[in-house]
């Protein structure tokens, strides 16, 4: 079912998931146009990870389809997520700290040059700054060097460090968890600004948070999850805090803020 009007890039049906004796996934519906920001909220447990994981490929649903551009597809692994132009970044990073920046960014996916017998492609390591220097121009990411060791960087640029890895590979659809967990408020107004850069270039972005504010702050439209399953969903301009904290609890949420 499209959004608005909008052909979703996309689209999960009736997807469930048990993990053990607990059901994740139930039933679950949505839609990810391209060039939007679609936030998940919920509690923990909600089964927003759960979701995420079944998208990029890390879990396969026990029931359900996905249809990614307008093709049934199966999901079996991240490389097939990858190929298809799924990327994702996790809320633990997943950085090396002992290496460089260049070098967590390409990690798996390294440049090579000239082919040595007996050594193989030696590492194209002018080839990848270039390539990378101008695409984190692009994002306007700004970081001390290429060269500098992950683990020396700030809780905001390592984010945009595993961010940029994920966007080198130009993807469609870009997966975020939770990315601006212990962030403070200037690193996640970079964030912020890195998501509406790929909003404007038209990638679809599919974002996983428990935060109210950075839901209606980022995104277009904000799916509350509630015990597996899709409990509401609303345009992010019409809604507020405490509207989204009764749709998350399913109780009225009388005075509460925004905490």
């Amino acid at each position: 079912m499209a959004v608005n009007g909008e052909r979703p890039l996309l689209s999960v049906r009736g997807i469930c998931k048990r993990l053990g004796h607990v059901e994740a996934l139930r039933e679950v519906d949505l839609d990810v146009p391209s060039g939007r920001v679609t936030a998940v909220l919920g509690d923990n447990g909600a089964g927003k990870s759960t979701l995420l994981k079944i998208i990029s490929g890390v879990l396969q649903p026990d029931a359900g389809e996905i249809q990614f551009d307008s093709r049934r597809v199966r999901l079996s692994s991240p490389r097939i997520a990858n190929k298809l132009g799924i990327e994702a970044v996790y809320q633990d990073l997943a950085l090396c700290d002992n290496l460089s920046v260049l070098l967590n960014i390409y990690l798996g996916r390294e440049r090579r040059g000239a082919r040595i017998p007996l050594f193989g492609g030696l590492l194209a390591f002018d080839v990848m700054h270039e390539e990378a220097a101008r695409y984190l121009a692009e994002l306007s990411v700004e970081l001390p060097s290429l060269w500098s060791e992950a683990g020396r960087l700030s809780g905001g640029q390592r984010q945009a460090v595993a961010i940029a890895r994920a966007l080198l590979w130009r993807p469609r659809l870009l997966l975020l968890d939770e990315p601006t967990a212990a962030l403070g408020s200037k690193q996640t107004d970079s964030v912020r600004r890195i998501i509406r850069t790929l909003r404007d270039q038209g990638v679809a972005v599919l974002l996983i948070t428990h935060n109210f504010t950075q839901a209606i702050h980022m995104a277009d439209r904000i799916v509350v999850m509630r015990h597996g399953r899709i409990a509401s969903r609303f345009d992010a301009g019409q809604i507020d805090a405490q509207q989204l904290l009764e749709a998350i609890t399913g109780e009225p949420a009388g005075d509460c803020r925004t905490p």
